[in-house]
């Protein structure tokens, strides 16, 4: 084979850079920040650049459909509860920003806790070996009895397990979320798995009230859905469950006759993984809408995108 020859760069055609279309220009970049100055002023720091831009305009989409008394439904992983976000969710219920809140099974494990004892969330590396994991007597005894009994009187899991909060009257009661909804008269929905929470293994589980139970929560989650036209829909770090029920929620009401295609999704969690974005943010919204990804920590991610809405809903 012969020699190759360097290609010649000698009739490369360029044009002016001021000709070029350019995506980052300087009056999208951040500010530094100045001791002493306010939160609204530094959500106006941020680039409107990339993710930047996604929360501004997450930020937008909330407070114009909270402002236009439009649904807002969080839906939840229980990690949520488990690094400390009680007091934020809480403080958007008693704001009326939140219209419902949708959770796993282990949601209501966590939160119970937190109200009985105002601590959760076991070493499970410490206890499974000991065959102790998920073995605390009261976590199993008073949930199972809340759902059996609710089941009786027709009621779902997240509105049978919060009466039953209210009714023991536990001494950390104000920092239940499903307490405080029942309180309030705001949904909580839950979705069960059977099988993946502790609950299930104990002596007076009934089987047949929670599956029972979490299709009427199901059925309440898709009344809920179905009025979403405008609003906004947060998946808070379930990465299986709640993005299975939401899609399944969509397609039920879209099937029944009801507009919900345009809204606003947005999917928050440590990482991108394929269900949430895909049954989050890209498929409800391919019709119409905005679906959004925010990637960072919980603990810091949700509580930012809380005070930023109040700040805007503090200026409307």
């Amino acid at each position: 084979m012969a020699k190759l020859t360097p290609i010649s760069l000698e009739k490369v055609q360029s044009y002016p850079l001021a000709e070029r279309v350019s995506k980052v220009r300087i009056e999208d970049f951040g500010r530094p920040w100045k001791p002493g100055e306010s939160l609204s002023r530094w959500l106006k720091s941020l680039p409107d650049i990339l993710a930047g831009k996604d929360f501004s305009e997450i930020v937008e989409n909330i407070v114009r459909a909270s402002a236009e008394k439009k649904t807002i439904i969080l839906g939840m992983g229980a990690h949520a509860i488990k690094v400390g976000l009680n007091p934020i969710i809480l403080d958007l219920l008693d704001r009326k920003i939140l219209s419902g809140i949708a959770m796993n099974g282990a949601g209501i494990i966590h939160d119970a806790e937190v109200a009985m004892v105002g601590k959760t969330s076991e070493d499970v590396a410490a206890e499974i070996g000991k065959g102790r994991f998920g073995m605390a007597n009261e976590t199993g005894k008073f949930l199972n009895r809340a759902i059996s009994e609710g089941a009786g009187h027709g009621i779902g899991i997240g509105e049978s397990t919060g009466a039953m909060l209210v009714q023991e009257d536990f001494p950390y009661n104000k920092y239940s979320i499903l307490a405080r909804a029942y309180e309030l008269d705001i949904p909580v929905t839950v979705h069960v798995a059977i099988g993946t929470d502790i609950i299930h293994f104990h002596p007076d589980v009934d089987a047949a009230s929670i599956g029972s139970s979490s299709h009427l929560d199901f059925r309440i989650f898709s009344r809920l859905v179905s009025t979403l036209e405008g609003g906004v829909f947060i998946n808070l770090g379930s990465a299986v469950i709640i993005p299975e029920v939401f899609l399944k929620a969509l397609s039920l009401a879209r099937n029944l006759g009801y507009k919900v295609k345009k809204f606003t999704t947005v999917n928050m969690d440590f990482v991108r993984q394929y269900r949430p974005m895909t049954n989050v943010v890209h498929r409800p919204t391919q019709d119409g809408g905005s679906g959004y990804s925010l990637v960072g920590h919980h603990e810091i991610m949700f509580p930012l995108l809380a005070a930023a809405v109040i700040e805007g809903l503090n200026r409307v």
